[in-house]
């Protein structure tokens, strides 16, 4: 008579009748198996191809995908495809189209000041054709529009200027009877010694004077080492807006001026010029130090159109008769040939100048008041315009002065030498 059945687990034992478990052997690997059943061996058919879906037309976007579009277009960033969307959908939508220009009008606030960077005779060119087409009520004379335009892109490179770069040690140099002196400030120190020099052209227009009241009589080297030693003066970049709005005021007031104050004398202390000369000058030297500033930053700067570059040559070739003069006088230049009646020709040195702003021009060699002739030239000089005046900067020696040279040898040394002379802190 046999017991109920009992339940068997499975654990995956063999077991016997009685219920013994047996253990089982060990496994093959797995290409040692049996084939699989037929069933599964059996290759099934490949399942018949479906054809991918036709594209449906993509809708419209909507006026609330457009909307969220327009921070990106008023930025320039929507692809070419959105960019057509968002500006169709402006034709037809009002309020979209006026928040679209509010923020083209918020974009315009998020770009920093852009520099400068452009050609000299550009700016020229712009105020030329802006002044045809609607002409100046009130014109800058053309003897001040060099000093407009080189104060102008000076300010333009300052305008980028870290408190480090305000701080940049700068070498201003110069020539003084037979050797080269220089001097080291920074930035913002030749920026004030632009500030103060423009103050005398600014005192004899009847302006403040920028030093006040306390400015030491002389000329321009004791002005600036007053302002330089002042600790009232600012020695950062605040010293950039008083020496702008001092050139502003300068050139507005010699417009609302008139004709005639050309001729107004400028004191410089140890001579004097007009002031249609004066503003060369002023121009002249702004763009020299404006190329020291920038070498001390390591910029590239352009030199002055090859209109305002012929002005500043003309005045230091007008000046080197007088310049000439003064050397001999102080015993460094050799003495006149001749003596001849004021205006009457005498010896003559030939300079021309080459390049953008170049010309010719006669140097009378034995008195001022002579009036230079080519029937009786004795020399030449032929300079690069540039080079020559890094010369009359005090830049480079004039024995370092690549110059072309034909004649009498004394003559030569003498006006490149007072070419020289010219310069000064």
């Amino acid at each position: 008579m046999t017991g109920p059945a009992e339940d068997v687990p499975d654990d995956g034992y063999e077991r016997p009748v009685g219920g013994a478990a047996r253990i089982p052997g060990p496994r093959g690997a797995a290409d040692d198996l049996d084939p699989l059943p037929d069933p599964l061996r059996t290759p099934q058919p490949a399942p018949a191809p479906v054809s991918a879906p036709q594209d449906a037309p993509e809708p419209p976007p909507t006026h609330a995908v457009l909307k969220s579009l327009l921070g990106a277009w008023a930025l320039a960033a929507c692809s070419a495809e959105e960019t057509q969307a968002v500006e169709d959908h402006l034709t037809e939508c009002a309020p979209c189209a006026e928040e679209a220009l509010r923020l083209r009008d918020a974009v315009g606030l998020l770009h920093p000041e852009e520099s400068l960077d452009l050609k000299p005779l550009l700016r020229s060119r712009v105020l030329e054709d802006c002044l045809g087409k609607r002409p100046a009520r009130i014109p800058v004379p053309a003897w001040a529009t060099p000093y407009d335009t080189e104060t102008a892109r000076l300010d333009a490179l300052l305008r980028d200027f870290g408190d480090a770069e305000w701080h940049t040690p700068v070498r201003l140099k110069w020539f003084q009877e037979e050797r080269r002196r220089s001097r080291d400030t920074t930035v913002a120190g030749v920026i004030g010694h632009l500030l103060t020099v423009d103050g005398i052209v600014a005192t004899a227009l009847g302006l403040d004077d920028p030093l006040g009241a306390q400015a030491p009589a002389g000329g321009t080297t004791r002005r600036t080492e007053y302002f330089w030693d002042s600790e009232r003066h600012p020695a950062t970049r605040q010293v950039r807006e008083p020496w702008r709005e001092q050139g502003h005021t300068l050139v507005r007031t010699v417009s609302f001026a008139g004709h005639g104050v050309a001729e107004l004398a400028v004191d410089y202390g140890s001579f004097a010029l007009p002031l249609g000369d004066a503003f060369l000058e002023r121009a002249f030297e702004c763009w020299v130090h404006a190329w020291d500033i920038a070498e001390a930053v390591d910029y590239p700067y352009e030199p002055p159109s090859g209109p305002h570059l012929h002005r500043m040559i003309d005045l230091a070739a007008r000046l080197l008769p007088a310049a000439l003069a003064e050397r001999r006088r102080a015993g460094l230049a050799g003495p006149a040939r001749g003596l001849v009646a004021a205006g009457a020709p005498g010896r003559t040195l030939h300079l021309e100048i080459e390049g953008a702003g170049g010309g010719g021009w006669d140097i009378a060699l034995d008195s001022p008041a002579a009036k230079p002739s080519s029937d009786h030239t004795v020399a030449e000089i032929a300079l690069d315009g540039l080079e020559f005046c890094q010369l009359a900067a005090g830049h480079i020696s004039p024995e370092d002065a690549a110059a072309g040279q034909h004649g009498d040898r004394e003559a030569i040394r003498d006006v490149l030498f007072a070419a020289a002379s010219l310069s000064r802190l």
